[in-house]
């Protein structure tokens, strides 16, 4: 019997793609355009009119069916609402983790089961593999992609047995070279079209003019770790720990280089009850180093923590692997300490695990 797949196609060629190689694969396969924002929706930032265009262009030279479906309520109140408290607690945190684990695996996935389907598919880097002996014999794991430097596992470490049984990564074998290079021989309308970068479903946009409609905040010092005040922020919420660029420093004599230059500028520690923003000059400050943190809202791939010891870990999607000493602590905390201190550690981030290419969970940095 043919499996009926449904595949989250965004108008992106990755995820045009991935509905092709389904259909050659022999499913049956049936397009879902997900749409997740609508407060500006004709502004030049949100492209949903756009992508829509261009899903259901793809679509029709794929040969598959497609159908628009709004989640936006489900957005806002689960994902949008709790990345509005974060910020406003001075944390950054990492929408896209949690547009993952609560839209497109699990209103999408829900809504896809209504739909008949047997599977889900997206285009994410990333791979799912089903254990075949020995104790942990039927888990279902997620691994990385085999394109390094596109691997997205990290934003999809909070997914269960439940969703990664259901879920086909069509790419996860595959380069971004070679996806391009299909979409040109298929002759989609949509291969050349650039990979959007923007936060999930809300698009690229200036973050401080968007974070502004939307979070109340008050100016206050800047200071260095000496106590000296360089200047002022704009408020704490539209800072994040390591940031270089925007924070508006000018060169004080007293803060030159034996050169006579002024050392960059980076944001290092938040104090959200006296409203100040500590920076620090120089790329590998102390204040920038942490060889401990501590994280909660674990969520864990095989269900239960994995055991206490080495394994290694990301503190944030850009970065490699690196060794880290893993122990839980409580319901659903865990402490990691890293033999090379680890640069802009940074609170409402994702700490995300691995064994080799296997992604074992993670949490939410706490300190």
């Amino acid at each position: 019997m043919v499996k009926r797949v449904v595949i989250g196609m965004s108008g992106g060629v990755d995820s045009s793609v991935s509905a092709w190689l389904l259909k050659q694969q022999g499913y049956e396969v049936i397009g879902l355009f997900m749409k997740n924002w609508e407060d500006d929706d004709d502004s030049e930032y949100c492209s949903s009119r756009q992508d829509w265009i261009d899903a259901a262009s793809v679509a029709d030279v794929v040969g598959v069916d497609i159908e628009a479906v709004n989640f936006a309520a489900e957005y806002k109140e689960r994902v949008f609402a709790e990345f509005l408290r974060e910020y406003q607690a001075g944390r950054t945190p990492n929408p896209d983790v949690l547009c993952n684990a609560e839209i497109k695996f699990k209103a999408f996935l829900d809504h896809a089961m209504h739909l008949g389907a047997d599977l889900i598919a997206t285009g994410h880097y990333a791979r799912v593999r089903q254990v075949t002996s020995g104790p942990d014999a039927g888990q279902f794991q997620l691994l990385k992609a085999v394109d390094a430097s596109k691997d997205q596992s990290y934003f999809l470490h909070r997914l269960n047995q439940a969703q990664l049984s259901k879920t086909l990564f069509p790419l996860g074998e595959i380069h971004k070279t070679e996806v391009r290079q299909i979409a040109e021989k298929i002759g989609l309308p949509n291969a050349t079209k650039k990979d959007s970068t923007g936060i999930c479903f809300i698009g690229e946009r200036p973050f401080r003019e968007f974070l502004n409609r939307y979070l109340s905040y008050k100016p206050g010092p800047m200071m260095t770790p000496e106590g000296d005040v360089v200047g002022e922020h704009v408020g704490l919420s539209f800072y994040t720990l390591g940031q270089r660029k925007g924070i508006g420093i000018g060169g004080s004599k007293k803060h030159k280089n034996a050169e006579g230059d002024s050392d960059p500028w980076y944001v290092a520690r938040k104090d959200v009850e006296n409203n100040v923003l500590h920076v620090v000059q120089g790329h590998d400050h102390p204040w920038l180093l942490s060889s401990a943190l501590e994280a909660g809202q674990a969520s864990w791939i095989a269900g239960p923590p994995p055991a206490s010891g080495m394994l290694s870990a990301k503190t944030r999607y850009r970065q490699a692997d690196v060794p880290c000493d893993f122990q839980a602590s409580g319901k659903d905390g865990f402490s990691l300490s890293f033999p090379t201190p680890q640069w802009a550690v940074t609170p409402g981030q994702s700490a995300v695990l691995y064994q080799g290419d296997v992604c074992l969970g993670g949490g939410i940095i706490n300190r």
